[in-house]
């Protein structure tokens, strides 16, 4: 069953990118976050009790935790929503996230000790140019600056989180670390809110949809998913699986969105297999 995870995760959180524009056509992203994280840590709080976890933990902990979910639901996920909220085109907001493998890869031989084969990295830039021809660089895009340091902030921020997330390994339950880490989240875009922005969130139809996929589907599902891969396996090899998401969110607009799909996305979408398929084995 563990060796499906990574399939169901790539699905659950390349959706994600489906429904972050309709989330941010009708609200703030920032607002957006903080509705979302609220009832992610409701969800996981009511989750733990029902579990009989307890939620008492360590001061050290709790301050680990709370970190982690600014790092990853704060910076990363403000980041992006951010960013696509002032025009950065999806596309190319996802191709610079995918970076992280090479970052994650990078950093975790001398912090974590990990040890990051040739083989690792043949398939790691395998990864990255089969992403990069699947989501391709219009030239002619008008790519607005804020939104570049935005989207550049997120990849060091997911990089960052992901390392410190397997450095900690406090071995707390998984809902209850959530719990904390979607605390974190809710309280810094709340921050952000109070000091930076004028709020709003317009409930259509279509926003409700939307963050309810993202709430459940993504943050109860995908997000749970990639802390138990994290906890189980290597930093880099857990975090290769990132290169398949750009190519299945692209497939999922062809599908859902009527989006084009062109002969060199499919051998994108091929030699990004391949790449995480040599990135990941024993």
């Amino acid at each position: 069953m563990i060796r499906v995870y990574p399939f169901i995760f790539i699905l659950l959180w390349s959706s994600a990118f489906i429904t972050t524009k309709p989330i941010v056509d009708n609200s703030d992203p920032f607002s957006a976050l903080a509705f979302r994280f609220f009832f992610v840590a409701l969800g996981f709080y009511l989750f733990s009790i029902y579990s009989k976890q307890s939620v008492y933990i360590s001061k050290r902990n709790l301050i680990e935790s709370l970190l982690s979910g600014v790092l990853f639901h704060g910076l990363y996920l403000g980041g992006v929503f951010y960013s696509i909220s002032i025009g950065m085109p999806t596309g190319i907001a996802a191709l610079i996230v995918t970076l992280q493998p090479i970052l994650t890869n990078a950093l975790s031989g001398p912090i974590l000790n990990e040890k990051v084969t040739t083989k690792q990295w043949i398939g790691v830039l395998l990864g990255f140019l089969g992403a990069a021809l699947v989501l391709g660089l219009d030239i002619g895009t008008d790519i607005p600056l804020l939104g570049l340091i935005a989207t550049i902030v997120a990849l060091i921020s997911i990089t960052t989180s992901t390392i410190w997330q397997k450095k900690l390994s406090n071995n707390l339950p998984l809902a209850v670390s959530n719990f904390y880490q979607a605390i974190g989240g809710c309280l810094f875009h709340i921050l952000i809110i109070i000091f930076f922005i004028e709020p709003y969130i317009d409930f259509t139809k279509t926003f409700i949809i939307a963050m309810g996929h993202q709430i459940f589907l993504v943050s109860f599902g995908a997000f749970t998913i990639l802390m138990f891969l994290i906890k189980k396996n290597s930093a880099s090899k857990t975090v290769s699986i990132f290169f398949l998401i750009p190519a299945t969110s692209a497939v999922m607009a062809w599908l859902f969105l009527n989006e084009g799909l062109t002969n060199l996305d499919l051998v994108g979408f091929l030699i990004t297999t391949i790449g995480v398929y040599i990135a990941t084995r024993d």
